[in-house]
């Protein structure tokens, strides 16, 4: 695919996650140590949350759980993923089950999605794609980039535009899964986390930033005491081609069993999809 069609792919992908939901319901480093020791001393919570993806690199991978909640026309719809992702590589896998339709007379199969630095591979596409075949998008592409269209929130991206928190609030202990962990609430702003965040993700979230309906991303995150992430709900507002009114995009990611074995394999040049994606798949095309 050249430049254009991975364009053209990364629009129509909206119609996977966020469209498809719609329409079926309406780099400074430092050291993970100094962080795990900000955490468990109460450090300045903009500090710690600063350093946080830092602290998933140090803790090389960990299963995933996501869930990508959307409101519109007085219907929420939640699209959920799972799966796994090695934070030293920045590769990840995972399952996402698209929401059946209002009458619960068709259930989507789910598809596949393989993240990878600047990239986004989807299996299952539907649209006229060949069952065998991927899909692949630019993410620097990406309007949002590929914080909410593929239906899930890469966790690494996720966790990096904690860069960019601007405030932030220590609200106390609790438990995520059975580990207890710190509760910390803020705001972080896209442009400052694109222009401190690594550099695969430094044009997806400078794109993300001019994207959306605002930079400003509220956010609730948990970490444990070695600092790593348990917990992160992120808050997006988001402009899609049905109607001029953002939509209220609410991501979660949970991460657990830190250290769990990973084997993402990127699909073959021969096994991605070069064709043209069905027009009526466009989320400009559906009204």
């Amino acid at each position: 695919m050249d430049r254009r069609q991975h364009r053209n792919a990364g629009r129509t992908v909206v119609a996977v996650g966020i469209m498809l939901g719609l329409g079926a319901g309406a780099t400074g480093c430092s050291g993970t140590g100094a962080a795990a020791e900000d955490v468990k001393g109460g450090g300045d919570p903009v500090a710690v949350l600063h350093r946080a993806a830092d602290t998933l690199g140090g803790a090389g991978s960990s299963k995933a759980t996501t869930s990508m909640e959307m409101a519109t026309g007085g219907t929420r719809v939640t699209i959920r993923g799972q799966g796994v992702y090695d934070f030293r590589h920045r590769l990840g896998r995972l399952s996402v089950v698209l929401p059946e339709d209002p009458a619960g007379t068709f259930e989507h199969q789910p598809i596949t999605e393989l993240l990878a630095p600047g990239a986004l591979f989807m299996k299952n596409r539907g649209a006229g794609v060949p069952a065998d075949k991927w899909v692949r998008v630019d993410t620097a592409t990406l309007s949002d980039g590929n914080l909410v269209t593929g239906g899930a929130t890469d966790p690494y991206a996720a966790a990096e535009v904690l860069r960019g928190t601007r405030t932030a609030t220590y609200v106390g202990r609790t438990e995520v899964g059975g580990t207890v962990v710190r509760h910390y609430r803020g705001t972080a702003d896209l442009r400052s986390a694109a222009r401190h965040a690594s550099a695969e993700n430094r044009e997806p979230l400078a794109a993300a930033a001019k994207g959306f309906a605002t930079a400003e991303v509220p956010f609730d995150a948990y970490l444990d005491d070695q600092g790593r992430i348990r917990k992160l709900r992120q808050r997006f507002s988001f402009v899609n081609g049905r109607q001029q009114t953002p939509v209220a995009v609410a991501s979660t990611t949970l991460l657990y069993a830190y250290g769990a074995p990973t084997d993402v394999r990127l699909p073959r040049p021969s096994d991605i999809y070069a064709g043209r994606i069905a027009e009526g798949d466009h989320p400009d095309d559906a009204h």
